[in-house]
């Protein structure tokens, strides 16, 4: 093609030939991100219709739910004992004594994996289990508001800013919400007074017309010699009587993750004593106490330490009827159960064994002696990531009974009485199948399936499913492959990984099926082949390879392992272009995108790092010292044990393209994180590219669509050498 290049230069115009290999870039359209767009979860998730029971139990045994079609909605009812199914019709002569099917958009029944009471009553407040109180936070102190006659009454008195009672804030999220647990006779509330009146404060300012609003609060960061510190209490409703425990404040810390939550108290059903763990500030030792109620009297049962980081992914149960408390550990490297003894603290016998970490406590059955747990990697030849369900006896002597047993992620809904399962179970690639099972597993009846024919219609494909090796060279990894839908082997696509290294959780998510995962498929449909892949670090699999990278964040994370499979990948699919490497993340996945590009340099050429917590010192404390550890300051005042996992350290190596983005008031990971990255490559004199979202949290909320729009038009130019149509808009909902 012969262009001619014009420019006028003192009045006069000159005009040039351009050299035969300089050609017009290429550019895409905007049908080319029509396209794209119409596979965003907005347009396809419509296109998927059913599959979905959310069962509602009735006293005699049966079971009714809302089945969607095609042509409407009907109400199901089921009866498992007789193995019937009808649909009930206008006059509700087939459903005597079932509701009726609620409005479209209700829930349609109260199905589910969690049990136990929950928030309610007006707001912030938490509904007492007899539904006639709800307690709230005023002015720092607790209070109860009575349903019926909306009387509210004090509760505590000394509550001030900074030590106030049911406080929720973890520094990275706060609300007003009551952070309490009524005991089950609705007479007590269990909760805390937290200390944060020395804790370093966190500075946010809002961009607006006239004098800057300055957001400002409690956020201790990892280092601080002053941390938030709560104080147990128990508060007698009725005669509003604090009991505080005897026991030193424990620091801001939870077993089960990183605010605080009230999974970690459990009460007996008459009131009189509360269970509850303390966590340490590194995490890792968890302490089991029981404290009474009326005396504050705490004694101590038993506490389990590990090297790293102590969690508990399922929580614990007291079995109060039996002196038992059914304890959760990886001490064999897999997440399994194990019996106590409530009185003497002593290991009874270990429930569950085998290969394969127990993920949820479903259900228990004390009478029978019988536990139902779901648990991932305990199914050989299927993916170790797809959750069944099994059954198993309190002594552990027992078989354990497989009772979902079929290919796939499974979702489990039981009766009251234990004897029935509903089951939905779906995989990446297969929709979601619902059918009712007995205790054992077997098949009753067949309920509910998806239609995904308006889908497949619609032109949508599913990934592909890999597994590949981890630089390790014998770890087995698995992941996700998403190729564009006009696909053509004869070409070759640069690859995009979309990562995120854990350690709380990973780049692929849930196993089930799903229309759209994200904007991957979007993505991919602007001619790039998208991967994610669970490296190690993240959770799911063994504690040994949950902690791969425990104490070296920013040295031994996943990147190693992606780089190895995405090399595998491009070795078995030859139109990968292995030589166009590049990778996007969010949060964790934008810190590691920044040290992919400054630690791989030569081999990943395109970047997008949004909202990184590039440097842990700059975060939260809580999340840096649970997988990072303590910060141990360094000899003779040299750099401390977070330096050099920080990626501001490492800037100078960059070479290829990277967009830094943040948004300005994102009170989760602060942006500072960015700017240090930012201010490093300034000072090495680098090129990149900076994004700053004004007004926008974590999740850039209105700006998420412009955002990826961006995200789009960064990876068009730099991998594909391509020009985005202009100023495409990817239209709301």
């Amino acid at each position: 093609m012969r262009v001619v290049l014009r420019a006028a230069v003192g009045g006069l115009l000159l005009i040039a030939a351009a050299s035969p290999g300089l050609a017009q870039r290429h550019a895409l359209t905007t049908a080319d991100y029509d396209r794209a767009a119409k596979m965003l979860g907005t347009s396809v998730n419509p296109l998927v219709v059913g599959g979905t029971v959310n069962a509602t139990w009735l006293p005699d045994g049966r079971f009714w739910y809302v089945s969607t079609t095609a042509t409407g909605r009907e109400q199901v009812l089921i009866d498992p004992a007789k193995k019937s199914r009808v649909v009930c019709d206008a006059q509700r002569a087939n459903c005597a004594g079932v509701p009726e099917m609620p409005a479209a958009g209700g829930r349609g029944g109260a199905g589910g994996r969690a049990g136990g009471g929950g928030r309610g009553g007006a707001g912030n407040s938490v509904l007492s289990p007899d539904g006639k109180r709800a307690a709230f936070i005023k002015e720092y102190n607790l209070w109860v508001r009575d349903v019926a006659s909306g009387t509210e009454t004090q509760l505590t008195t000394d509550g001030v800013k900074d030590f106030g009672y049911a406080t929720d804030n973890a520094g990275w999220a706060t609300s007003d919400r009551a952070i309490v647990l009524w005991s089950p006779d609705s007479k007590k509330i269990a909760t805390n007074q937290q200390d944060e009146r020395h804790v370093g404060e966190m500075y946010l300012v809002e961009t607006k017309v006239g004098h800057p609003v300055l957001k400002q609060w409690k956020y201790p960061l990892p280092g601080d010699s002053v941390i938030q510190m709560i104080h147990h209490v128990v508060i007698d409703v009725d005669t509003k009587s604090v009991v505080r425990l005897k026991m030193p404040a424990d620091p801001h810390r939870g077993s089960i993750g990183d605010n605080i939550t009230m999974a970690d108290y459990n009460w007996s059903p008459d009131g009189a004593q509360l269970a509850l763990v303390s966590t340490t500030r590194d995490h890792k030792s968890a302490v089991v106490r029981v404290a009474d109620a009326k005396s504050g009297d705490v004694r101590t049962l038993f506490d389990e330490t590990v090297s790293t980081h102590f969690e508990s992914r399922t929580g614990w149960r007291v079995l109060w009827g039996t002196g038992e408390i059914v304890w959760y550990s990886q001490r064999d490297d897999w997440g399994q159960l194990y019996l106590y003894d409530l009185v003497t603290g002593k290991l009874k016998n270990k429930i569950t064994s085998g290969e394969g970490p127990v993920t949820s406590i479903v259900r228990i059955d004390e009478k029978l002696r019988t536990v139902w747990f779901e648990a991932m990697g305990r199914e050989k030849g299927q993916d170790p990531y797809l959750r069944h369900l099994y059954r198993i006896g309190l002594d552990g002597k027992g078989p354990q009974v497989s009772v979902t047993p079929d290919d796939g992620d499974h979702t489990v809904q039981l009766s009251t009485d234990g004897k029935w399962i509903v089951d939905t179970y779906s995989t990446a690639v297969a929709p979601p199948v619902t059918v009712l099972r007995d205790a054992n597993g077997n098949v009753v009846l067949p309920l509910d399936h998806a239609d995904v024919s308006k889908l497949l219609a619609a032109g949508w494909k599913p990934p592909i499913l890999f597994h590949v090796k981890a630089a390790d060279g014998k770890t087995d990894l698995y992941g996700q492959l998403f190729r564009p839908t006009n696909f053509d082997a004869t070409k070759k696509y640069p690859i995009i990984n979309n990562a995120y290294p854990g350690p709380q959780s990973g780049s692929v998510g849930a196993r089930n099926f799903a229309a759209a995962h994200g904007d991957k498929q979007a993505l991919a449909e602007l001619g790039f082949v998208v991967v994610s892949l669970d490296g190690r670090g993240t959770p799911g699999r063994s504690k040994s390879f949950h902690d791969s990278y425990y104490g070296a964040m920013g040295r031994d994370n996943t990147v190693p392992d992606q780089v190895a499979a995405m090399k595998a990948l491009a070795a078995q699919y030859p139109w990968i272009d292995i030589d166009k490497a590049a990778m996007w993340g969010h949060s964790g996945g934008g810190f590691i995108t920044a040290d992919a590009l400054f630690r791989f340099p030569d081999f990943f050429k395109v970047g997008i790092a949004e909202s990184g917590n590039h440097d842990q010192r700059d975060y939260e404390d809580d999340w840096g010292e649970r997988y990072q550890g303590l910060v141990m300051k360094g000899a003779d005042g040299g750099a401390d044990s977070y330096n050099q996992e920080a990626n501001q350290t490492m800037a100078r190596n960059l070479k290829g393209h990277l967009l830094l983005a943040h948004g300005t008031l994102d009170n989760n990971v602060p942006p500072d994180n960015t700017l240090l990255v930012a201010d490093a490559l300034i000072k090495a004199n680098k090129d990149f590219d900076l994004l700053m979202l004004p007004n926008q949290a974590h999740g850039y909320g209105n700006a998420s669509n412009y955002m990826m729009r961006r995200r789009w038009d960064y990876f068009v130019r730099w991998l594909l050498d391509a020009e985005p149509p202009k100023e495409y808009e990817i239209k709301a909902p």
